[in-house]
């Protein structure tokens, strides 16, 4: 496989070692292709996620390999939903998911990919890719490499997405920008639940994960954090515990993290399934909502999506064109709606006023609630 210390030739290279990086990198390795992903990180590692994973992805991570069942991890049947100023609405989750962190996840996936035959570089961050279809060139620190055909599986933001000159990454748009961040918790809450509770610019999510841990995440406007002169804590007792049962949370909660995990640049501009000639995936080409709770199955049936698709033109079946075209007509068919709505019910619930007013009108009709819910998630698969 290796022509030298510093080149190397490949079917496909992902770039990006999350959920979609990983899962592809074990479907497109099992069907017998030169398969390398590239990441930056170390596994095992922690990622700014909420840890919901949505029943529709439950069967295909068991044709995966992975053993959810022997992990025993939590189902969560019920969500909630609060305004800053406290007013609730209960609704149970038709289907649920399980709680289960990306820690533990990702480390499986990484062995799974392995054991099938694809390569993983890990602490392989990359500068720059060039080349077309056939002939791709990606320069990382340790070398150059090529390959066939390159996926970006990156996640919200990389120095990649400045080559390509991404919309989303206009000066223009970083007033737009949120701010994630994600602790691990010890609690006093049920295990059955996900709450969601909205603030000023924003929300806050907790359900439970493996091991009688939750996970605590939450969304927020960059700008408010600047006024809160960049410090966490202060962005907490400020802002979010405007809310009632948020400042209740944080009063109970103990923290497992010495510092919380926090990401910057979280952009919900549209985004391009295909561009550069890079087929991208998961929150690479585009970001649910993370009220929506369905970003990791999204990411999950994206790395199917790729693993359908890719073959075909490394077979010689389609051109380039037309694998560029399919690809972004087949992603927007699953993708493109759920996204869209997803938007719609974040711009209600980071305001006050229209979070409240979308709560109490939706109290008397469950049925509505049940509809929003589905569409922002899709079929098991």
């Amino acid at each position: 496989m290796s022509e030298s210390p510093t080149s190397a030739a490949y079917d496909v290279a992902l770039i990006g070692g999350g959920l979609a990086g990983l899962a592809a990198a074990l479907l497109l390795a099992r069907q017998g292709f030169r398969v390398v992903l590239l990441e930056k990180m170390t596994y095992p590692f922690h990622k700014v996620c909420g840890e919901y994973l949505a029943e529709e992805s439950l069967p295909f991570l068991k044709r995966l390999g992975v053993p959810l069942e022997a992990w025993d991890l939590p189902r969560i049947q019920r969500a909630c939903f609060s305004s800053p100023q406290g007013r609730e609405l209960a609704f149970a989750l038709k289907p649920g998911g399980l709680g289960l962190s990306r820690y533990r996840l990702d480390a499986e996936l990484v062995q799974l990919a392995r054991a099938a035959g694809a390569e993983v570089r890990e602490g392989c961050m990359v500068q720059r890719v060039s080349g077309n279809p056939g002939a791709f060139e990606i320069a990382t620190r340790e070398g150059n490499l090529q390959a066939r055909m390159v996926c970006g599986t990156w996640g919200k933001y990389a120095n990649l997405d400045l080559q390509l000159q991404r919309r989303f990454m206009q000066t223009r748009y970083r007033s737009q920008a949120f701010v994630g961040v994600k602790y691990h918790v010890q609690a006093d809450f049920p295990r059955d639940l996900v709450a969601l509770h909205s603030f000023e610019g924003g929300y806050c999510g907790i359900s439970a994960i493996e091991a009688g841990k939750f996970c605590l995440a939450y969304l927020a406007e960059g700008q408010k954090l600047k006024d809160c002169g960049g410090e966490i804590p202060e962005l907490q007792n400020r802002v979010l515990a405007r809310n009632p049962h948020l400042k209740a949370l944080l009063g109970q909660i103990t923290p497992l993290y010495a510092k919380p995990l926090v990401i910057a640049q979280v952009h919900f501009l549209p985004k391009s399934p295909v561009e550069g000639h890079i087929l991208m995936a998961g929150d690479t080409a585009g970001m649910i909502a993370p009220l929506s709770g369905n970003g990791m199955s999204m990411a999950l049936r994206a790395a199917a999506l790729l693993a359908e698709w890719v073959p075909i033109y490394l077979q010689g079946r389609i051109s380039a064109e037309q694998l560029e075209q399919q690809y972004a007509l087949a992603w927007n068919r699953l993708f493109l709606r759920r996204i869209q709505t997803g938007q719609i019910l974040q711009r209600f619930l980071r305001r006050p006023h229209s979070s409240d007013l979308l709560i109490r009108a939706l109290r008397p009709f469950p049925r509505a609630v049940a509809y929003l819910h589905g569409r922002t998630h899709g079929s098991p698969f």
